[in-house]
Order: structure tokens, then sequence, then C-alpha cells
């Protein structure tokens, strides 16, 4: 009995060395890309890891965080930060087994959170979201609002504004209204009334919002007030335009900030397609910074929302390009945190997984090839929205298709295995079938059917070629998915500064409120 004690602790050491391995240095800026079409740059020099085996003890930096950077990740679990870790190693290795830590990953107090809600193990933004900020367990799709449905909950973002005169700021990738970034500000029985999260958001008086659009400026039916009028009668700036964001200063007053060029649901684009000049995670987290900047104090919640949408879709290129300029912002926060630490409380969590993530897919065993990944040059959406249509309204041949995918995604066929940025992309003729049957299928104009067991799982609710491409960069990667949807891992918590150490163990989502709240004495 004694033995086997001994052995489970070993073995959980050695999980843990695993787990947060790494070189410990920061991730090179130039790695993530500034546009879609250029390839990531691939660090100098092949640095050997470095393991820790433990992490050093967290010290407790006593008083109230008069700074609170609440950074979110939607749809981010352990794999999706290791996936980007080790991405970043096998480009910096030319395809070895490398690990280069996340700036975050570095943080002296690191823990880990239950998300479910009261309908499902695996819950959804509104609800999980809503257990961050306001410390309550609710149904899925419900935005602050208690199990009947009749009690309102006031947030933390709430509560320091009113009690103590926090500056409130909120910044997303995804539109203003969605699930995440509402649940700091709105309370609504369901999500789906993003207009009435609109003019909750414009009457909240938070000091800055940034990031996509409203999802529906003029409601429903569109015959309501723009909500963008609201907010200038209410008193915000509201700014549309990268030129005059630039220009934005906090002589301004209260601004709403709503990036310039925006996809078909109005959120920012994935870091992916971005083109050079537009305005990143990173920039906006900048701005927030400068906009709320004041001696009392300030609060604002940064949210990487289209991880999620990325997860859902299953494209593993997405999902850690979004997650390198997620990190590219917390390093923002980092070098405010070198200038005020005994001021500054830093988290970094997610509010819960999407897709099921594996490192690791059963038709490469224990290999993996990441720089793989590298060879995708646009995400789903774009190709979705832009290619699979062009190719419907044109009647493009197969072997015409062929040729984009090899141009976009790098998978080539055994005829063109010469060509091939890594073999391991060639084509199969089992899955050259699966390109062929999912090309016909998109051509017909149809989706899979969700009554379709067969046709669900393999294409979900998404464009059958699309996801079809994808899903083969992944899995030639040696990266898996199980699910198209939410699921109900736990998700980590990292944490640096003020109170820092409050964050450590394994706990529910919900004591990230009371936490925050018992740090800043909030009632």
């Amino acid at each position: 009995m004694k033995k086997k004690r001994i052995l489970s602790v070993l073995i959980a050491l050695t999980l843990s060395i695993v787990v947060f391995a790494g070189c410990g240095s920061r991730v090179d800026r130039n790695v993530v890309p500034t546009s879609g079409q250029a390839e990531p740059a691939q660090p100098a020099g092949v640095v050997p890891t470095q393991v820790s085996p433990v992490s050093a003890p967290v010290e407790t930096e006593t008083g109230i965080p008069r700074y609170i950077f609440l950074f979110i990740g939607d749809g981010m679990g352990y794999a999706q930060i290791q996936m980007a870790s080790f991405y970043l190693g096998a480009l910096r290795s030319n395809g070895g087994v490398d690990s280069v830590r996340l700036s975050f990953m570095d943080f002296p107090a690191k823990g880990s959170t239950e998300t479910w809600d009261l309908t499902s193990f695996a819950p959804d933004s509104a609800s999980a979201a809503t257990s961050i900020a306001s410390g309550i367990k609710t149904w899925s799709g419900t935005i602050n609002y208690d199990s009947s449905l009749t009690v309102q909950q006031e947030t933390i973002a709430e509560k320091l504004k009113a009690q103590l005169g926090y500056r409130v700021g909120i910044v997303t990738t995804v539109n203003l209204c969605h699930a995440t970034p509402a649940a700091f500000y709105a309370k609504v029985p369901s999500r789906s009334d993003v207009y009435g999260i609109g003019q909750q958001l414009v009457a909240s008086g938070f000091d800055y919002f940034a990031g996509g659009d409203f999802a529906r400026p003029t409601g429903p039916n569109r015959d309501q007030p723009h909500l963008h009028d609201l907010a200038r009668a209410a008193g915000y700036k509201v700014v549309t335009t990268y030129e005059d964001t630039a220009q934005l200063t906090p002589a301004d007053g209260k601004a709403i900030v709503i990036a310039e060029r925006l996809d078909r649901a109005r959120a920012m684009k994935y870091a992916l397609d971005k083109a050079p000049g537009e305005w990143t995670l990173a920039d906006y987290t900048a701005q927030a910074i400068e906009m709320l900047y004041n001696d009392t104090g300030f609060f604002v919640m940064i949210e990487s929302g289209k991880v999620d949408w990325a997860g859902h879709a299953n494209d593993a290129a997405a999902t850690l390009y979004d997650i390198l300029a997620f990190d590219e912002a917390v390093k923002v926060a980092l070098d405010f945190y070198a200038k005020y630490p005994d001021d500054t409380l830093i988290i970094v969590t997610g509010d819960h997984e999407t897709g099921g993530l594996t490192i690791g897919f059963a038709g490469t065993n224990f290999d993996t090839f990441l720089t793989n990944i590298s060879a995708q040059k646009v995400t789903h959406e774009v190709f979705g929205s832009r290619n699979s249509q062009a190719y419907r309204r044109s009647g493009t041949s197969f072997e015409e298709v062929l040729v984009d995918i090899h141009e976009l995604f790098g998978l080539t066929t055994e005829e063109n295995a010469a060509a091939a940025v890594h073999e391991s992309l060639v084509l199969t003729e089992w899955e050259l079938g699966l390109l062929r049957q999912a090309y016909d299928r998109t051509m017909a104009g149809e989706r899979a059917q969700a009554e379709n067991q067969a046709e669900y799982l393999s294409w979900g609710s998404h464009d059958p070629l699309t996801v079809t491409i994808t899903s083969l960069v992944n899995n030639k990667s040696g990266i898996g998915w199980t699910s198209w949807s939410h699921t109900g891992a736990p998700v980590p918590v990292f944490a640096l500064g003020v109170g820092a150490d409050k964050f450590t163990g394994f706990y529910d989502n919900t004591d990230i409120f009371f936490k925050l709240v018992a740090l800043t004495d909030a009632r």
C-alpha cells in the first residue's frame, strides 16, 4: 500500500512537470502573423528546453489591488494553451519536441476551476461567465439571473465601480453584447436578447468598451433606435475607424471603440486573417489602460472570444493564433504590472473548454507534426465564406479546388508530393476520398443534417468542404477533437500580483468572484 502511494505521488509530480515544462522565455512577437497570407516567422536558433520540476512558491502581496486585469480565453482549456506552447516549440526546434511558454504560464499562482452550470456539466458562456462575474450557478443561456429567473445579480465590475469608484473597461474580440462580455454589465433571462443587452451596455456607465460591434444594433426587426445613437445620447464617444481610435484620449471621456474591419458576425477578425494595420487585442488592451488609468483604480475584463468559435469549428490554426494574440495582450498588462507591482492583479483563465481538443491523434499514434499548422494561411471562416461560396457560384472543378487547398492549407496529392511542405501533408487515397465527398456536398449547397449521425459527426453544422480541410490539417499535425460543442473539462487559472496567492488550488468558477470581492473589500 505504501509503495502504491509513493508511486502515485511520483506520477502526479511527473504530470505536473510535463504540463508546465518549457524554456521560460516569452513568445517572440514576430511569431504572430499580421496577415493571413504571411507565414509565421520562426524564432531564430534552437534553445534547449528548460524544465523546472516545481513552480516557485507564491509570495503573498498584501493590500487591495487597485488595478485588476481579468483575461478570459473563451473556450480556452489546458490543451489549447499547451498546443500553442508546443507549436512555438516545434517551430523553434525545426519540427522537434520543444516548448515555448506563454507569458502567463510562468505566473506564480496556478489553479483550476470547475465550470458546470445548472443545465449541464458542459456549460455555455452565459452561465459560465455569470459564475465568474457574479458568483452564482445558473441555467445555460442565462446572464446574471438566479435559477428562479427572478433575482438579478450584481457583478464584480458593477460593485467595484459603484462602491470603490473604479473605472471599468470591457474588451472583446467578438461582438460587444456576446455572452461573456455581457456577463459583466447585463442581466437577461436569455442571452438571445442581444438588443436588450446592448441597451444595458449603454446604461451601465462603464468607461471603456472595445472590440466588435453590437450584434443587432437596431433590434431583431431592425426597427429600434440605433444603439450607436443611444450610446452617444448617454455621453459615449462612439469610434468606428482605426484613425479615430488612434486619436482617442482620456479627455474624450466614456468611449465605445468598434473595430473598423469586422466579420459577418460583427466581431473582430481572427488573428490569422488580419491584414496589416488592423488593431489587435493587445492594441485595445493598451488603449484600455490609457483610458482607464487613475489614482483610485480600474477593473478591465479582456476576452479572446473567437478561441471558442474556432473550437466549435475544430480549427486548430485559428485557435492557436488567437491564443498567441491573447498572450500578446497579457504581455501589455505585464508591462503595466512592472510599473505598479504593489497595486496590480492579473488573472488569466477560461470560461469553459470548447471542442475537446487533444494533443495526439489516433492516426499519428505518439507523433505530432505541429509545424504543419504553419502551412494554413486562412481560417475556416474566410475559406468557407469566400472560397466555398465562390466555388458554388462558378462551378469550380475538384481539380481546381485542390490547387487552392494546396496553396492555402499545404495539403497535396500523391501526384504532387514533390511540392509538399512536409511529407505528412500528402493526402492518402482515403483522405482524398473524404475531400471529394465533402466537395460534392458543398457544391450541392448542403450542410450536414443534425439528425444524420454520420453527417453530424463528420461535419458538425459547418460547410462540409471547409471543415474537412481543416480536420485533415489538424489530424496530420497530430491534433484531435472530440466535439463541435463545449465540454465539461476544468480550465486553468493563472494569477500574478496583489492577492495572487488566493487563486491557487482546485475550486469552483464562482470562487473567482468571491476571491475578488474579498480582496477588494467589496460587498
